[in-house]
């Protein structure tokens, strides 16, 4: 993953911290258009770590809907009126902070879904404290956990990142350490636990209640109408899940005892930024003028893509293979995706039903102003090409 995609997170932290529920719990996760009402065979109990951002909620519906007991352990700080009928534990991931882990202490469940572990030290204190208790832990690791994104449909056996220093806890900078340190936090699981692990590699998770507003730019983008930027070329690849699927097949992956690396990607057949737009188009209705813009002069210009122009990036040099890594393995081992318009009408819906003042408070892609200006330079660009084929 790009040093840019990786420093979006701190958008995404920053975002999380200014925004406000407008939905009850149950509703912080909108319906699947997967059967809800089916039940698991064997009901299990749950620890999810974490369960109140993004991926977390979507995972307690999931787990709910198909019988399951969940019970959540976190800080108690984000959004702590969510779900308020499920089990929730306090404390921190840091052991040494606070009081650590003890809440966790002499507690048994069949299996532990880790969506807040970022720090080698800490989800290594939580396994060893959980592993005589927990059959099963999985871990939300990221496609960051790989070396680079140069090469196309690369699968989990792909060369992995490392750290020059294993213990450092910051991110960096620029994000830059964030993928090392998945990627230990994946061994120090599988250490804890060996065997009994599932390491989960997402890429792009996105739909409703997604703070970022990474995907949520290009569907309101469109809807607003007026002429707007497209980046590089249509056929240019994108991958992304929605928030729903992948906590559907996290609790079928519980439920089977599925261990091993898994790339969490989507969907399930090639998709494009121009499917996106396609998509938009679709489930807006509008006439939105779609300018696309090479990547090269963008580039030219500052815009880089992955977070003014979010998500996109060019199919070329260090982020060639960024959005094509295989999913086989997960497909073949239960990964279903909705259809993508479902997402882009879904997540459209969510943003329109926020308050005016988070609807006002956009944290990714493009200015209108910085567009405008994009657009004239591009605009004036082609003037002159034409002017000086016409001589």
């Amino acid at each position: 993953m790009s040093t840019s995609r990786r420093q979006f997170l701190q958008y995404s932290v920053a975002a999380a911290s200014m925004l406000t529920l407008s939905k009850a719990a149950e509703a912080a996760a909108p319906k699947s258009s997967k059967d809800k009402d089916s039940r698991a065979a064997a009901p299990k109990k749950l620890l999810v770590l974490g369960g109140t951002g993004f991926l977390g909620p979507a995972v307690v519906n999931a787990a709910r809907a198909r019988g399951h007991t969940v019970t959540l352990f976190n800080r108690g700080k984000t959004r702590p009126e969510l779900f308020p009928d499920v089990e929730k534990l306090h404390g921190d991931r840091d052991p040494k902070k606070g009081e650590g882990l003890k809440a966790l202490e002499g507690r048994s469940f069949d299996a532990v879904i880790d969506d807040c572990g970022y720090f080698p030290r800490m989800v290594k204190a939580s396994t060893e404290l959980l592993a005589p208790h927990v059959k099963h832990y999985v871990f939300i690791s990221s496609v960051s956990a790989y070396a680079n994104d140069k090469t196309p449909n690369e699968d989990e056996s792909a060369p992995t990142a490392k750290l020059a220093d294993p213990t450092v806890e910051t991110m960096g900078k620029d994000f830059e350490f964030y993928g090392g340190l998945k990627r230990l936090c994946e061994e120090a699981a599988e250490a804890a636990m060996p065997g009994r692990v599932t390491n989960v590699r997402p890429g792009y998770i996105v739909g409703p209640e997604d703070r970022s507003d990474r995907f949520t730019y290009w569907p309101v983008r469109f809807d607003q109408g007026g002429e707007m930027i497209a980046p590089g070329n249509p056929s240019d690849p994108l991958q992304v899940i929605d928030v729903r699927d992948l906590a559907e097949w996290l609790v079928h992956v519980v439920e089977n005892n599925l261990t091993g690396v898994y790339n969490a990607v989507g969907p399930a057949q090639p998709w494009s930024i121009g499917g996106v737009i396609d998509a938009c188009r679709q489930v807006t209705g509008k006439d939105t003028k779609v300018t696309w813009v090479p990547a090269e002069f963008l580039e030219k210009n500052g815009e880089k893509g992955d977070v003014t122009l979010p998500i996109w990036m060019p199919p070329t040099g260090d982020t060639k293979g960024a959005h094509l890594r295989s999913n086989a393995k997960a497909v073949k081992a239960g990964l279903k995706f909705r259809p993508t318009v479902d997402t882009v009408r879904d997540t459209l819906a969510w943003f329109k039903d926020q308050p005016q003042e988070r609807r006002d408070k956009f944290h990714a892609g493009l200015t209108r102003k910085r567009e405008e200006e994009l657009l004239a330079l591009w605009h004036a660009e082609g003037q002159k090409a034409a002017s000086g084929s016409g001589k």
